[in-house]
């Protein structure tokens, strides 16, 4: 296994690379200016520094190393190839001099927390959630919890979060007043107060995104299980006498779970990628809407960032599923 992890490392190596040469030269031949977005109040001579830093004039074999350095790179460069990794801004708020100009990973960091807050809890509640209505559910097949949940999986999976979002928002926060219909990007947890504040602006983001990835994830969980429940090693161990629980939760669980456990590892770099339409809705201030706000504004080196970000999780969750199916069934072996 660990030569099979070494392996699978280094070969992600070129394959991150062709991956990031692919997305910076789409963007960089997609038609638009990416100076276009830039104040008239900008001098031309700043302007021009501006084009020739972000490679606007360079040939793609020049600009596209400088770029891969500077994302990987701790220490932004000096001065023109530093716009390699800089934002041109966000919103209303446009840059208005070069060294006004925040750099791109500084802005996916102070992000981040928001999209774990919200999308990472809901997609951790939706595993909770939907491993055990799965499991039960393939067990006691075609009963009225099996019916009352297939139910519940189609609605949750059909309505979109556009739909979902703005009713619990009626109901919760405009009828009933629970819980705010905004999220507060601003709010610091720092005491028990701000804590439970910070719990309830998450409660109705977190309701909606984890309704429908627990409907997918459940529908998955119980296919698998009936899948396994039908198995010759499943009869072998009832007939040695082993218990029920024994028989379901350790052999046929641990075998269901490797396919469910694909579905699992890849829709982990969504969390990453944040819930565009949910962010949207409830104004979370994470990455989803951020990248939203980049392609508007025509923001390249930001779309260049996150969309290699992306990439790079989407091949290390490839991996960490590939790990997880030699832990979960011993005769799965790579070496």
């Amino acid at each position: 296994m660990l030569t099979y992890t070494i392996r699978r490392l280094l070969l992600s190596v070129p394959t991150l690379l062709f991956i990031s040469l692919v997305i910076f030269l789409l963007l960089k031949l997609a038609p638009g200016d990416p100076m276009a977005q830039v104040p008239l109040t900008v001098p031309p001579d700043v302007k021009e520094r501006m084009r020739e830093a972000l490679g606007v004039g360079q040939p793609w074999y020049v600009a596209f190393p400088k770029w891969l350095y500077q994302f990987f790179a701790v220490e932004p460069l000096h001065f023109v190839d530093a716009a390699f990794g800089t934002s041109l801004g966000e919103g209303q708020q446009r840059v208005i001099s070069w060294q006004t100009r925040s750099p791109v990973m500084d802005i996916v960091i102070q992000r981040l927390p928001q999209t774990l807050w919200v999308v990472g809890v809901a997609y951790v509640v939706a595993i909770l959630i939907a491993l055990p209505i799965g499991i039960y559910s393939a067990y006691r097949q075609y009963s009225w919890f099996d019916n009352a949940g297939t139910f519940v999986a189609m609605v949750g999976f059909s309505v979109p979060p556009f739909f979902s979002g703005v009713l619990v928002i009626v109901v919760f926060s405009v009828w009933l007043g629970w819980f705010p219909s905004i999220y507060d990007t601003t709010h610091k947890v720092s005491d028990w107060e701000s804590f439970v504040f910070q719990l309830k602006q998450m409660i109705m983001p977190v309701m909606v995104l984890a309704l429908q990835i627990t409907s997918q994830l459940s529908r998955f969980m119980r296919a698998s299980m009936l899948d396994n429940l039908n198995q010759d090693y499943v009869r072998t161990a009832r007939a040695k006498g082993l218990g029920e629980k024994t028989v379901v939760l350790v052999h046929v669980l641990r075998n269901s779970l490797i396919p469910v456990v694909t579905v699992i590892a890849l829709g982990v770099p969504a969390i990453f990628g944040g819930a565009i339409i949910t962010e949207q809705i409830f104004k979370v201030n994470g990455i989803g809407q951020l990248l939203i706000t980049a392609i508007q504004a025509n923001d390249l080196p930001m779309v260049q960032t996150l969309t290699f970000i992306f990439a790079v999780l989407i091949v290390l969750f490839n991996l960490v599923a590939d790990i997880l199916y030699g832990i979960l069934d011993p005769r799965i072996r790579y070496d």
